[in-house]
């Protein structure tokens, strides 16, 4: 038996792996299957979490797909999915309202959280359901003193920030509106997506009308976005069957080529095309038969011309709030030298 070298230690195990988080991309089922922490209760609950919302008077409970809130982009795109009241419904509903006399002490550091609360909470929540909570510290207490485990990140305040605006579609008898702390708060993703667009405004600038006008500018975006992927997919064709080079065009005159066609009919409007390209698309139509779905690239074409009438619609409305918006604040604030009587 060779001896062990003094002074050598043996090399350390290797490092127990990381353990596997959920795709939430995945179905149902491969969620379940995954093995990944968690992913059975997250199945077993049907993907949804509760919500504990704190309103003007009391606090409300909802239910919550929550899927959403851990996509990849979820930062830059859930403050859309609440930007109207029928948009918000689709992913969140109202299980209960309750009133309190004294919030405060329905959830504190001292006293943990109330008798209300809690029968409320526990009311709602299904074995093994996260609780998604608007505060930091709501988290530390519910979880310490209930033993519920909690979400509260930068993407949920986006939520709570989104939802205290709806408060008043959800529960009418609510005031709409917003504490003083929350008016001075902005959805991270809100800010992203003006900025983007050269619109720079503060938090407390920011009204309903604003976040509905450029929610709806973001889904024409994102419907655009998709039906633009499709058809970069079907431009191929252009290329392998007319030679047409199609790489640098833009999604209006990818559907107008497809349009041309299908239709097999050039309009006044179709005048962007040289007229090599008008030639080529009515000479080959027949040659695209089995290649793409004519019905389909009509309604697409019908579709992006509208999607680019109402985005500019919204668009100018939305340039128009921002301008009163800041009259607005201007009258509001107060001059730094006020002089004194």
């Amino acid at each position: 038996m060779p001896k062990r070298r003094r002074g050598v230690r043996p090399p350390p195990p290797d490092p127990s792996p990381a353990p596997a988080t959920i795709d939430y991309s995945l179905t149902y089922k491969e969620i379940a299957a995954s093995g990944a922490p968690g992913a059975v209760d997250f199945v077993n609950n049907h993907g949804l979490y509760l919500l504990l919302l704190e309103t003007p008077s009391g606090f409300s409970i909802f239910s919550l797909c929550g899927v959403y809130i851990h996509l990849p982009d979820a930062i830059q795109n859930i403050w859309a999915m609440f930007g109207t009241y029928r948009s918000a419904h689709d992913v969140i509903w109202l299980k209960e309202f309750q009133k309190f006399d004294d919030k405060s002490s329905a959830i504190n550091v001292d006293t943990g959280v109330n008798k209300q609360l809690t029968e409320m909470i526990m009311k709602w929540r299904r074995p093994r359901q996260k609780l998604v909570v608007g505060k930091p510290e709501y988290k530390s207490i519910i979880e310490n003193t209930l033993g519920i485990p909690c979400l509260c990140d930068e993407v949920v305040m986006d939520v709570m920030w989104a939802m205290k605006r709806l408060i008043r579609y959800f529960v009418p008898t609510e005031t709409p509106e917003l504490a003083e702390e929350d008016s001075l708060t902005m959805s991270q993703g809100l800010r992203m997506f003006l900025s983007r667009y050269g619109f720079e405004i503060k938090p407390e600038m920011v009204y309903n009308d604003i976040v509905r006008a450029a929610s709806i500018v973001f889904r024409c975006d994102a419907v655009e976005k998709d039906l633009y992927e499709h058809l970069q997919h079907l431009g191929r064709h252009l290329k392998n069957v007319s030679g047409i080079d199609y790489e640098n065009w833009g999604i209006v005159k990818l559907a107008t080529a497809f349009k041309i066609i299908c239709s097999r009919k050039i309009d006044k409007s179709d005048e962007m095309f040289s007229d090599d390209v008008r030639s080529k698309l009515l000479d080959d139509a027949d040659k695209y038969k089995d290649l793409v779905f004519s019905t389909g690239c009509i309604a697409n074409y019908k579709k992006i011309l509208g999607l680019n009438i109402l985005r500019n619609d919204k668009m100018d409305q939305l340039a128009e709030l921002v301008k009163v918006a800041r009259i607005k604040a201007e009258h509001v604030r107060v001059p730094e030298n006020v002089p004194e009587n």
